[in-house]
């Protein structure tokens, strides 16, 4: 199974919306904020871009707060 950590924005709405679901639906995840910036580098160079939320699904990245939402709904709800 793939490692999952996802780096987010305390202050970003995209990162709160993915923040929430995990809450709301009792899903716990390795949490990185990119106010750290040793979490900031690690994100730019192994993801590619400065964008938040960023699940990394082992090794690679997936952007988009509904596409990250979308992620977890199928591998935690169904």
């Amino acid at each position: 199974m793939d490692e999952l950590k996802l780096y987010y924005l305390p202050t970003c709405p995209f990162s709160l919306k993915v923040l929430r679901f995990l809450e709301s639906n009792s899903i716990v995840l390795d949490l990185h904020s990119t106010t750290e910036p040793a979490n900031k580098e690690y994100l730019l160079k192994h993801g590619g871009k400065n964008q938040v939320p960023c699940l990394f699904i082992g090794d690679r990245p997936l952007y988009e707060s509904d596409d990250i939402i979308d992620y977890l709904s199928e591998k935690y709800l169904n």
